[in-house]
């Protein structure tokens, strides 16, 4: 997707974007991390975002549903309950945002277009769900459980579970009853979506027979909920880009390096005899790059969640004063599997009151 530059762009749809400029886009890292949100001065419209967001409504309108969810710019992606919109996370609405937020967190979360396509369609389920009150249905409450389960901090998901929809990374319908509405509506509004073909005979697609009952039972109707409340949006949040980036990597991180020593102790060595070897540390710092761009792609998991496991692993093998105790190819792969293993665990739940 192509986004907007210093001397404006076309759009991913080939619109031109007004050539605007921000005070803030030439600021070095450090200097741009003390600026606060709502001095960022970013609106969603004439953003590539706003083409984005045509493509969602037109496919809300094909699919015969009256709702047209309102969106605007905060932390991130969330829609807030008895609110029929969503927020959209304000770093990709500039691209010196988003190369800030790599920086920081290792990736952009809805950086490419078929990545926000999804979570529009995965945000657009939620705005829904306000809108219509499903969740208080007695069927919707059989099929995806209670919406007023307690969301839990991390959940370890079943990569073979057939009774979720694979929509999202790491597997984020087995996270809580609303995502798995959330997650089960994306694969049915899908364009050209194939979803009989692809779950059959899977409680998936039970599911998704039932969203697509509800869909045809609620089409064309006008939602009961119209609020256009805009919570926690880009103007109103008076926290720095720093602290927001201290709160997420907080929110993201591990703390509690000694889980790690085990594996690592089986991997490496803490034999004074092997003193003369490559330490664990130089080893695991030499490949960290590699390490965190496989595992994650593995995983799925959020580079930033994998590079924090390498670190704490790093971390103990220092204290530890472990070496190598097997050739550099067989410690690589056992660091792999060793890093997989505990980075696979860390789901964290991205429920969306982190900032609010």
């Amino acid at each position: 997707m192509r986004r907007i530059g210093r001397g404006g762009a076309a759009s991913a749809t080939g619109r031109r974007r007004p050539d605007t400029r921000f005070p803030w886009e030439g600021l070095r890292d450090q200097e741009l991390l003390d600026l606060r949100l709502c001095d960022l001065g970013l609106k969603l419209e004439g953003t590539p975002l706003e083409d984005r967001v045509r493509e969602l409504h037109a496919e809300l309108a094909r699919a015969g549903l009256s709702i047209r969810p309102h969106i605007w710019l905060s932390t991130d992606w969330f829609s807030p309950e008895g609110v029929p919109g969503f927020a959209i996370p304000f770093y990709l609405a500039h691209p010196r945002l988003a190369r800030l937020e790599r920086q920081q967190m290792l990736e952009v979360e809805g950086g490419n277009l078929g990545w926000q396509r999804k979570l529009l369609r995965h945000e657009a389920g939620h705005a829904l769900d306000h809108a219509y009150r499903l969740r208080r249905r007695k069927r919707w409450r059989e099929v995806f459980g209670r919406a007023s389960t307690p969301y839990r901090p991390t959940y370890v998901p079943d990569p073979g579970s057939t009774r979720h929809v694979f929509h999202l990374y790491n597997f984020y319908a087995q996270s809580h009853p609303v995502e798995d509405f959330a997650e089960t509506f994306a694969v049915w509004l899908r364009p050209g979506s194939r979803w009989r073909r692809t779950y059959r005979g899977t409680g998936a697609l039970k599911k998704l027979e039932y969203v697509d009952e509800l869909m045809r039972e609620i089409a064309g109707r006008p939602p009961p909920v119209r609020s256009r409340e805009r919570p926690d949006s880009l103007p109103r949040l008076r926290m720095t880009l720093r602290e927001y980036y201290e709160l997420k990597r907080e929110h993201y991180g591990e703390e509690d390096y000694e889980v790690y020593d085990d594996d690592l102790l089986y991997l490496f060595s803490d034999d004074p005899s092997h003193r003369r070897r490559k330490s664990a540390v130089s080893f695991l710092n030499e490949r960290r790059r590699e390490l965190v761009s496989l595992v994650a792609e593995w995983t799925g998991q959020h580079r930033f969640v994998v590079d924090d496991v390498l670190k704490g692993m790093i971390h103990r093998c220092r204290v530890l004063g472990l070496r190598l105790a097997h050739s550099e190819r067989e410690s690589g792969e056992g660091a792999a599997v060793v890093l997989t293993v505990h980075a696979a665990h860390l789901w964290p739940v991205r429920h969306r009151e982190l900032f609010r």
